[in-house]
């Protein structure tokens, strides 16, 4: 029995190039069917799902008539944006027979690269799994260049695991999992049911690219693991033909390979706040804000804020301290330096007219705040 998505309540799913697109052969209705109706049921046992899809360029090239790859970036970019619309419509008609709503995310590296726009996404994502609704995630493959792309696509699902806080990452591929060894050229290979996310000997076990029309290869989905297992993500590497796949793996059935997080979720999140050197700036709050946070484990309101110290910006890491000066706690900024000064000592209902907008209303959600 495998306990790697047993727990999970939020799990980001990737499906790569050949399964969604049978081989280069064009969206594969059926099998995205299958994924959503495992999906929708997930979902309405209370877990958050998020699909990470490759297969726009596959399907492009399908619709444009073309069997080979093309090498050009432009060429690539053209034959995604024709098939982001295949890709994009099946989702939306299969999720929809099934009773889940669904909304199309496009995302590159400079977009999670970059500190504003990395909130941006991650609020955008959370708003959709609050409205009920699941993203369909894939590279911004129309804009991409050699500088900003992910490279493949199982760096962008561990990307977004990472991003969204998620408990789970599944990896659905055509192949069962990880070998020791290529099972096709050496026959004393076995297979690896269970590891810690990781472990060096992993990147050693895997082999290169094992498809013309993906990017990646088990080499990618093991790096993958590995940059999950930061943000305290389990992964589990799975054929995604395999009946019921997901739904079997929510059960703890030992599916494919679980490549299990060493440092749980939260822990992970906050001993990277806690050991944060840069910190952009101070909030000083009153004995009430420090109370709330320091022992009822509340977020940090901006209302309890009595002075605001440094230059930041959102996201940046800074510091907490209480009326008496000592330093409390520490968390990411939902706002920045200027915007805080502006809306200090004010309630929620009143950030509109100070800020000509409305967002979070925490200075600091206790989710991105950690004691010290």
């Amino acid at each position: 029995m495998s306990q790697a998505l047993t727990g999970a309540r939020r799990i980001v799913v990737k499906v790569g190039s050949s399964l969604v697109t049978d081989e280069g052969r064009g969206v594969d209705a059926e099998a995205v069917g299958q994924w959503c109706r495992q999906m929708a049921a997930l979902a309405r046992e209370g877990r958050e799902l998020v699909m990470v899809s490759s297969g726009a360029i596959a399907e492009g090239m399908k619709r444009l008539g073309w069997a080979v790859r093309p090498k050009e970036v432009h060429e690539l970019q053209a034959a995604a944006a024709v098939g982001q619309m295949g890709l994009a419509q099946i989702y939306e008609t299969k999720l929809r027979e099934h009773g889940m709503r669904s909304a199309q995310v496009l995302l590159t590296h400079a977009d999670l690269a970059d500190r504003e726009r990395y909130l941006n996404a991650r609020s955008t994502l959370l708003t959709l799994l609050g409205l009920s609704v699941l993203p369909v995630i894939n590279e911004n493959d129309t804009v991409v260049n050699d500088e900003i792309k992910f490279g493949d696509n199982d760096t962008l699902g561990a990307l977004v695991a990472n991003l969204i806080d998620a408990d789970a990452l599944v990896i659905l591929t055509d192949q069962k999992g990880l070998y020791t060894a290529d099972p096709r050229k050496d026959p004393a290979a076995t297979f690896v049911h269970e590891a810690r996310a990781g472990d060096p000997e992993l990147e050693r076990m895997a082999g290169g690219a094992g498809s013309s029309l993906g990017r990646g290869g088990m080499i990618t989905k093991i790096l993958a693991a590995k940059r999950a297992a930061g943000s305290g993500a389990s992964t589990v590497i799975a054929w995604g033909r395999e009946p019921d796949v997901l739904l079997r793996l929510a059960r703890g059935e030992a599916i494919g390979t679980a490549l299990i997080a060493a440092t749980p979720k939260l822990a992970a999140r906050k001993q990277w706040m806690a050991d944060h050197l840069q910190l952009r700036g101070t909030l000083i709050v009153d004995a009430g804000a420090a109370k709330k946070v320091r022992d009822e484990g509340k977020s940090l309101l901006p209302i309890g804020v009595v002075d605001v110290q440094g230059e930041f910006h959102r996201g940046d890491v800074v510091a907490v301290h209480g009326p008496e000066g000592a330093e409390i706690a520490r968390g990411l900024a939902n706002y920045s330096s200027a915007e805080a000064r502006l809306i200090a000592r004010k309630p929620s209902t009143d950030f509109e007219r100070w800020l000509g907008y409305s967002a979070e209303p925490e200075m600091i959600h206790r989710d991105n705040l950690v004691l010290v």
